[in-house]
């Protein structure tokens, strides 16, 4: 099975022949293109947030790939593997960015059973479908060895020894001449579940997209023991009928991977007009999930972290508040907010200081943290943009003043993806908040208040 790999926001357009790929511009099959183009349109259509981009390079029609990472598959098969546009800054190749998104993903509530020393052994060898591929095969096959559930389900036949209950009207209907014969209804104990449905359609669905022959071989096993279990037809309504019973803890990975394979939409876009393929994830979710994890950890004695506060409003308006706050990180402690932080997945320039380059940064975020900073801690206090780590930005920018709010001041930190950590300025002005590093190694890891693990349907 044929593909690419690309990273964030590069461009894919139709194979041309004697034209070579360039840096960000890679050529796919012209059947694909079209494809990839139809999605575009349609997504640009609806007015939806895109995943893909119509865009042009080098006097060719072409579609760039937005801030979203993992496997883009064409209904004929053709893999597109998008990885993450900070591993070009910080190096190691593709084997180490298909590592750093698995770490990453981890940190999502609903990819918390990823396997991560083998997930990330297998990253350096093969495509990020095959690492999804064998993680799901692997939830699978430790379901199995554990047991797969029956239960008990409603059924009708006509029988020739009276089990159950008898139907009467269709008894007499059917076997007025035949006293041999029972119709009934009986309840049958047998692992036609649909938790188990699910899975032997997910199996199946693998089985048709791997090329690993050691995929192909373990899926075609476990295939074997849903034999007697219907692949599901219907995977949405399947899902709507999942019960988390006694004693089905250990389906909860496998069918969180069956979610991930069977469903046409990410479970991180696919809520109102964010939208995107099921093997996509945004990364600025992404991003917000791997610091609120690690981030909890590195503060201090007495302080908590609440993620996606919505206490207040911009304004109030007609007795009713308009425009939510939505800060994605709150420090607090006896119920008092000290520090906002907000997560932004962009790469910036800490040595562009000039009035026109600005390190790169977004004006929009800065009214953004003053908002939040005026009503979330009454215009006294920090306030801090974080962003990834790079070689270019690997340490504290110098703080910023708000003239007309000379008690709120806004850090721009970075956050170490490597050793998952927020790299504080060194004046020491936010270490009244953070733990000494030499503690942190021995915390034991706090949850963030707010910060679910996603059910995994």
């Amino acid at each position: 099975m044929s593909g690419t790999t690309i990273y964030e926001f590069d461009a894919l357009a139709a194979d041309a022949f004697g034209v070579p790929d360039t840096v960000g511009l890679r050529s796919v099959p012209p059947q694909v293109f079209a494809w990839l183009e139809s999605k575009a349109l349609r997504v640009a259509e609806a007015g939806e947030t895109a995943w893909l981009r119509l865009s042009q390079r080098r006097g060719r029609r072409a579609v760039q790939v937005a801030s979203f990472v993992g496997v883009i598959r064409s209904p004929d098969g053709y893999q597109i593997e998008v990885l993450p546009k900070v591993a070009k800054a910080i190096g190691g190749g593709d084997g180490e960015a298909r590592e750093l998104l698995i770490e990453m993903l981890r940190c999502l509530g609903g990819f918390r059973h990823i396997q991560t020393d083998s997930a990330k052994l297998v990253a350096t060898r093969m495509p990020l479908l095959e690492v999804f591929i064998g993680e799901f095969l692997s939830a699978v096959e430790h379901l199995v060895k554990r047991g797969l559930r029956s239960d008990y389900s409603s059924q009708q036949d006509n029988l020739f020894a009276l089990r159950g209950k008898l139907q009467m009207a269709m008894h007499l209907r059917r076997n007025l001449c035949r006293r041999d014969r029972f119709f009934a209804e009986f309840d049958e104990f047998s692992p036609d579940r649909p938790e188990n449905r699910l899975l032997h359609a997910a199996l199946r669905r693998t089985l048709a997209w791997t090329t690993s022959q050691t995929h192909q071989q373990l899926a075609r096993e476990l295939c074997f023991v849903f034999t007697e279990v219907p692949a599901s037809q219907h995977p949405f309504a399947d899902f709507q009928r999942v019960r988390q019973d006694r004693g089905m803890a250990h389906y909860d990975g496998a069918l969180a991977w069956a979610q991930l394979i069977l469903e046409d939409e990410s479970p991180l876009t696919g809520a109102g007009s964010h939208r995107a393929p099921s093997l996509l994830f945004p990364m600025e979710a992404v991003f917000e999930a791997l610091v609120a994890k690690h981030l909890a950890r590195q503060l201090g004695h007495g302080l908590s972290l609440r993620t996606q506060a919505r206490s207040l409003s911009l304004v109030r308006h007609l007795e009713k508040d308009w425009f939510r706050l939505k800060p994605d990180l709150l420090v607090r402690a006896s119920k008092v907010n000290h520090l906002v932080l907000d997560t932004k997945w962009k790469l910036i320039d800490g040595q562009q200081a000039t009035g026109s380059d600005k390190y790169g940064l977004d004006q929009g975020d800065f009214y953004q943290l003053h908002a939040y900073g005026q009503n979330y801690l009454d215009g006294l206090g920090d306030v801090v943009l974080i962003y990834p780590k790079t070689d270019v930005f690997n340490k504290a920018l110098p703080v910023f003043d708000f003239p007309k709010s000379s008690g709120l001041r806004l850090w721009v930190l970075p956050f170490c993806l490597r050793d998952k950590r927020l790299l504080l300025p060194p004046s020491g002005s936010l270490d009244a908040y953070f733990a000494p590093s030499s503690l942190m190694d021995s915390a034991p890891l706090k949850i963030p208040d707010g910060f679910k693990e996603a059910a995994p349907f």
